[in-house]
């Protein structure tokens, strides 16, 4: 039987930019129903083990990012970044990966740095598109991401920057079969950004190896608020159970979306077609708050 464990995988403390100690990030986290966060300090990579229980794990992990070429300072406020967190996949990985010193505009050298973190054993996922100003011609050129962000949640606060859904099936239609994560990326600074995106992830056990084999294999969903209790293809019907919303809708790899509203939805079911290429799901509550699921290919 597995366990459903609520996560943070975006997190910045005292070790780099955040206003909170990474044991204070836990108490924060723990008090409100979480069990797992990832600290991912920028470009600092160091093991919180010392955090874990048997209720709360921490990921080691860190964010590194790649800026393209600024003139001066007023140019950040312009300028494309590439922003990756590196997920260690084992609690023994204690070497800090290098940091990237490749071109911004070198995507086949940022592809194999992916590459080869990869081959150490980092998952990568690339963040906030939207907020990093950057491009359907810059992202698309992606490979080797275990996932993207769909919500970040300090985006949102700072100035709108936070949904990426587009930017999502249009790095499906891409080709590349990756999941989607929501998350907080809170600094905890001047303004709320904590506990507003989190994924569920499905773990036979809070053991580290365990959790990382979960997210490896796509086993949890991301939210703002709703639960998704089932996504499911069975045959050509897909099935969705959830807590109540207002809103279900399902998207492909085209134009084409299944779609149901009411009042206090948990339950539907759409006949779907193998020329759909793939579905993902949107369950929106009556709060405006939504969750993701990760995309099934059929």
């Amino acid at each position: 039987m597995k366990n459903w464990y609520k996560a943070n995988l975006h997190c910045h403390t005292t070790v780099s930019d955040g206003n909170h100690t990474p044991e204070e990030i836990k108490q924060m986290y723990m008090a409100q129903g979480y069990s797992i966060v990832a600290f991912t300090d920028h470009n600092v990579f160091e093991s919180h083990s010392h955090l874990n229980d048997a209720n709360f794990l921490a990921i080691n992990a860190c964010e590194i990012n790649i800026n393209s070429p600024m003139k001066s300072k007023t140019d950040w406020q312009r300028c494309g970044v590439y922003h990756f967190n590196l997920y260690a996949t084992c609690p023994d990985m204690t070497t800090a990966p290098p940091l990237p010193t490749m071109d911004y505009s070198d995507h086949e050298a940022i592809n194999r740095y992916i590459a080869e973190r990869n081959a150490e054993g980092f998952l990568v996922s690339y963040n906030h598109p939207y907020w990093s100003m950057q491009t359907y011609e810059e992202y698309s050129k992606l490979q080797g991401c275990f996932a993207m962000e769909i919500y970040n949640h300090n985006c949102e606060m700072e100035g709108f920057y936070g949904h990426h859904p587009q930017a999502y099936d249009e790095m499906l239609r891409s080709g590349q079969k990756l999941f989607c994560l929501a998350v907080d990326d809170n600094h905890n600074g001047g303004f709320p950004d904590s506990f507003g995106g989190f994924i569920y992830v499905n773990s036979p056990s809070l053991d580290y190896e365990d959790v990382m084999k979960a997210l490896t294999n796509g086993d949890f969903y991301s939210s703002q608020g709703p639960l998704i209790h089932e996504f499911s293809v069975k045959g050509d019907v897909l099935t969705i159970e959830c807590s109540p919303v207002a809103l279900i809708v399902v998207y492909t790899q085209g134009r084409r979306c299944y779609i149901k509203k009411g009042e206090n939805l948990t339950k539907a079911q759409f006949h779907i077609e193998d020329q759909d290429g793939y579905v993902r799901v949107m369950c929106r509550d009556k709060d405006k708050k939504e969750a993701y699921s990760n995309a099934i290919w059929l």
